[in-house]
């Protein structure tokens, strides 16, 4: 195992429901220095774990282990962390509680905290689900996070994303070996489809018009070795209960819900952290220009995006030319002095 594991006890989630002996899994990079000031947290994204995340990480970048104590917690529900893959009844399965992006961050925070007495954070960045933790850290610990930048991500789930997850989500629950959660076997064929819905999502029209799957650093010898390949396989790995219960999350994903804020707008003009938020040009999940109504409401944010025909997967670690944009902004902005 290469991680460790933070026990929670109990945890009362934000709709109500109490999670028993919840567990945060978690990996750290690099060493956290004696006046606990050079801390990054770096929060998982849909389906992926930890090791997910390591693409940015590395000797000369900009979380480069030998300055930064980065710390990695995986999301509710991704099979290391409490999931309905791991977790005991009555909550195993589908009958896992809701979780929300809050939950995930109030309890990234007592890890923090509880775990290493930190106070605060130079910086939180995040692709995808990560960048909604990103927005939520920085809302629900002003005091404590000195920098964001979110990519590839929103403070809010649109509604055209919010039905782009249904899609997925009939896909996947179609599948006769479903059973509405109580499957003796993983729907593999749901899983499958799943993944071929995904597909058409994950990159723009631009990708396949060019059939970039086919080059390096993918080299995929067809379209349907790519589907199969790289969709499919990337799927085929993950429990189909703990997928949904992350896609449930994702839906509801909405920084306005945070407790003392009258909505989202109301939520960005909290936020105080020196910020930078990276779109990816093309993607289709979050377009720039979602980012740009966020950009416009919180107090001195930048939007800086990310040029290019990879779309959503413009900040998933597969293309070095997007990898280098995104970790020359990050140097920038922990070279810059924060407001404390």
């Amino acid at each position: 195992m290469d991680y460790e594991v933070f026990d929670l006890g109990d945890v009362r989630l934000q709709r109500g429901a109490t999670l028993r002996d919840a567990k945060l899994a978690y990996k750290t990079y690099g060493e956290l220095n004696a006046a606990k000031d050079n801390a990054i947290v770096y929060p998982t994204w849909y389906s992926g774990q930890h090791y997910d995340n390591e693409w940015l990480i590395g000797e000369g970048m900009a979380l480069d282990p030998s300055r930064y104590f980065v710390i990695i917690p995986n999301m509710l529900g991704n099979g290391l962390s409490s999931s309905p893959s791991n977790t005991p009844e009555p909550h195993d399965r589908a009958r896992f509680p809701e979780v929300t992006m809050h939950d995930n961050v109030r309890l990234q925070h007592r890890l923090v905290t509880e775990r290493f007495g930190i106070e605060r954070l130079e910086l939180v960045t995040g692709w995808s689900m990560g960048a909604g933790q990103t927005y939520q850290w920085a809302l629900s610990y002003p005091e404590m996070v000195r920098r964001i930048l979110p990519f590839c991500g929103s403070a809010k789930t649109s509604l055209h994303n919010f039905v782009f997850l249904e899609g997925v989500k009939a896909a996947l629950t179609a599948d006769a070996q479903w059973h509405h959660g109580w499957y003796r076997e993983q729907p593999v064929t749901g899983l499958r489809a799943m993944a071929r819905v995904y597909a058409g999502w994950g990159f723009c029209q631009q990708f396949y018009r060019e059939q970039i799957y086919s080059r390096e650093p993918l080299g995929y010898g067809s379209l349907e070795d790519f589907l199969v390949g790289f969709w499919e396989g990337l799927f085929l790995k993950r429990d189909a209960n703990n997928l949904l219960t992350m896609l449930w999350t994702w839906q509801h994903a909405d920084l306005g819900g945070t407790p003392g804020y009258a909505g989202v707008e109301d939520a960005l003009a909290g936020i105080r952290a020196m910020t930078i938020i990276m779109p990816g040009e093309q993607d289709l999940y979050f377009p720039p220009e979602d980012n740009e109504w966020e950009q416009a409401r919180i107090p001195g944010a930048e939007l800086r995006v990310i040029p290019g025909a990879w779309g959503h997967f413009a900040g998933g670690g597969l293309n070095p030319v997007d990898t280098a944009f995104i970790d020359d902004a990050l140097k920038e902005l922990l070279d810059r002095e924060a407001p404390f």
